[in-house]
């Protein structure tokens, strides 16, 4: 007989704790995924699964990247359009402010209008008008040591800020001291001359001095000296170069080289901007500035006899600028004096200086702008002094 075949069931083997095994052919069931325990308790644990970046995730993090790099360009891009209004609006401030920084006829407190005239030290003098080459009306003191002095008249050209009145004091004692005339100058925008102040503006009311001083007949016009402190130095070597046969000498004290290099020192930031003819930097801003004052580049081209007057305590104008005058100066003049004063400063020097100040004026004025010899009467005879 042939024998009956019983088909073989064979039951799924178990694992202890776990779900049964099917014994099953490969092509019905994938091998991995059973024989991997379900339990959360077995000791067996799958592997974590590895995550792979679909194009999708790839395309999300490149644009998240790309924005940022964005958002980074885009605030540098604000920046630098925030610096660069920053730079325009110093330029614009630096083209509309600057002769109100240069020049300040009005001290803060105090009114425009003089407060006291030479008669109030009982000094005589005149009120004079004159009308610079451009039509401004300019007022100025000359104050005459006494109606037939002969001596030296001295052209004064005062500082940046204030009026002629408050140097009233420092011209009383000049005055005693060196018995000469003295002639003061208001530029214009100060005092009670009209206009506004400006280096060519400036420069037209010095000359417009100076010509009114060589017609007049009660002076010796062979002896007038430019005297000019801090502004008024470059003011007045400005004059004494354009006018070599009317100026017969030239005191500076405590004058700068130029704005240009005052510049950096009152306003530390714009030192990287501007700059005169030592500086540095690239000196961009130069051309935006209308009072240069380069009195270092006027200086060589003074013929006549120089003093230099230099207060070592100067806060404002660095003794240094005084010493770089001088040598610039002697390269073409040899009648150049450098008299330093260890305790003077800016506006003081005449007051710390004490007599050795007035001795190193009157050798200088005794030296190059001597009395001459004539038989008029001079400002001793005036004085009471007979001579014996």
């Amino acid at each position: 007989t042939v024998p009956t075949l019983i088909p073989f069931h064979p039951r799924p083997a178990r694992v202890r704790g776990g779900d049964p095994i099917h014994l099953s052919s490969p092509q019905s069931s994938p091998l991995p995924s059973p024989l991997l325990p379900r339990n959360p308790r077995s000791p067996i644990r799958p592997p974590p699964p590895v995550r792979q970046n679909s194009p999708t995730t790839e395309s999300a993090a490149a644009a998240a990247a790309a924005a940022a790099e964005g958002g980074m360009a885009s605030w540098l891009k604000a920046l630098a359009y925030g610096a660069g209004g920053i730079v325009v609006a110093g330029m614009a401030a630096l083209v509309a402010l600057q002769e109100r920084l240069v020049y300040v006829p009005v001290l803060p407190g105090l009114a425009r209008s003089y407060a006291i005239t030479p008669a109030r030290l009982r000094l005589h003098y005149d009120d004079v008008w004159l009308r610079s080459s451009d039509g401004v009306r300019l007022h100025s003191w000359f104050i005459k040591h006494s109606p037939h002095c002969r001596g030296p008249t001295i052209l004064f050209f005062q500082e940046n800020a204030g009026n002629i009145a408050h140097r009233l004091e420092f011209v009383r004692l000049m005055m005693q001291r060196l018995q000469c005339n003295v002639f003061m100058l208001s530029y214009r925008g100060y005092g009670e001359s009209d206009g506004y102040p400006s280096q060519h503006g400036i420069i037209k009311d010095a000359q417009a001095a100076l010509d009114h001083l060589t017609q007049r007949n009660d002076i010796d016009t062979s002896r007038i000296v430019v005297f000019g402190r801090s502004l008024g130095g470059a003011v007045g070597t400005v004059l004494a170069k354009n006018n070599p046969d009317k100026v017969s000498a030239l005191i500076l004290e405590n004058t700068f080289t130029s704005i240009l290099d005052m510049a950096g020192i009152m306003l530390p930031f714009l030192k990287w901007f501007i700059g005169g003819s030592a500086s540095k930097g690239p000196k961009v801003l130069n051309c935006l500035v209308r009072s240069p004052w380069s009195t270092i580049d006027a200086i060589g081209e003074v013929k006549q006899p120089i003093l230099f007057i230099s207060g070592l305590q100067d806060e404002l104008v660095p003794p240094s600028h005084m010493r770089v005058l001088y040598e610039k100066a002697i390269q073409h003049n040899n009648n150049c004096l450098f008299i330093d004063f260890p305790s003077g400063m800016h506006m003081d020097t005449w007051i710390s200086g004490g007599d050795r100040y007035w001795r190193v004026l009157q050798l200088f004025l005794d030296q190059y702008v001597p009395e001459r010899q004539r038989g008029d009467l001079n400002c001793k005879a005036d004085s009471g002094d007979d001579g014996n």
